[in-house]
């Protein structure tokens, strides 16, 4: 269903669970009762399909999994990994591959480490970037393959210019979030718009490259807000979701004018 002609429904999708949407102008919004969300992505292929990861009681039940600081490549089609990257010494919150050099991705760590691998050479880590805290989200800039954003839990957004590793090429934290960032994206219609969310419950966009505050900061949820995608064939519309049980899609004011 076009999430453009949503209004206000219900329908019921696989497990039979309902969902309720309630559509306003420009927004859509749509709650999962007793499913608190953790990450949203808009699909690479069809413009209004959206898959949301939640989870009930807040990810603490389940099957416990001893925390390391490593993580393996794989290949669908076998049994066994490609490859095991060990260099962290905390857990892995967040690997991603980098769009624009193939064979190159990064992750991320509690040990407050950016670390950039090559899978042709995956015994050592290409290069090393010290954060300083807790780096729970990244991503690539979508237009230069040497730029690489970070999100950490002292509320902190970092770039990195990878031809440039004495020191960060820019901080975003003046008026932003208060709480640790639970996710950072790169725009992909604009070479130099981040959105990140957080623990503080908001939503927030910047422009790295024209100024070190937020363009807009939009709170719509009650609680975490722990995911937030740009949608690739609709410019200027959002996705976000948290703990509420809520997932918005939405048009932020200050990406109007950059169309």
């Amino acid at each position: 269903m076009p999430l453009g002609n949503l209004g206000k429904c219900r329908f019921r999708p696989s497990r039979g669970r309902s969902v309720s949407f309630f559509m306003e102008p420009q927004k859509v919004a749509f709650r999962s009762p007793g499913r608190h969300g953790y990450s949203v992505k808009f699909s690479p292929y069809a413009p209004n399909r959206l898959a949301i990861a939640s989870s009930q009681n807040y990810g603490i039940a389940g099957t416990v999994f001893e925390l390391t600081g490593s993580f393996c490549t794989w290949d669908p089609q076998r049994t066994d990994s490609l490859a095991t990257y060990a260099d962290h010494n905390s857990i892995v919150y967040s690997a991603i591959w980098s769009p624009l050099v193939p064979g190159c991705f990064a992750s991320a760590a509690g040990d407050g480490v950016l670390r950039i691998w090559d899978v042709r050479r995956h015994q050592s880590p290409q290069m090393v970037m010290n954060v300083g805290a807790e780096v729970v989200s990244a991503d690539w800039c979508k237009y230069d393959k040497n730029i690489l954003i970070a999100g950490s839990v002292d509320g902190k957004i970092v770039g990195w210019d990878l031809r440039k590793l004495d020191a960060p090429a820019f901080t975003l934290e003046q008026n932003g979030h208060t709480h640790a960032v639970r996710r950072v994206k790169c725009s992909p219609h604009h070479h130099s718009i981040i959105a990140s969310c957080s623990y503080d419950f908001t939503t927030r966009f910047w422009d790295f490259a024209s100024q070190p505050t937020p363009l807009e900061t939009i709170q719509h949820h009650t609680e975490f807000v722990c995911g937030v995608d740009f949608n690739l064939h609709v410019q200027g519309q959002v996705a976000d979701c948290g703990w509420d049980e809520r997932t918005v899609i939405f048009h932020p004011m200050c990406l109007k004018d950059r169309r």
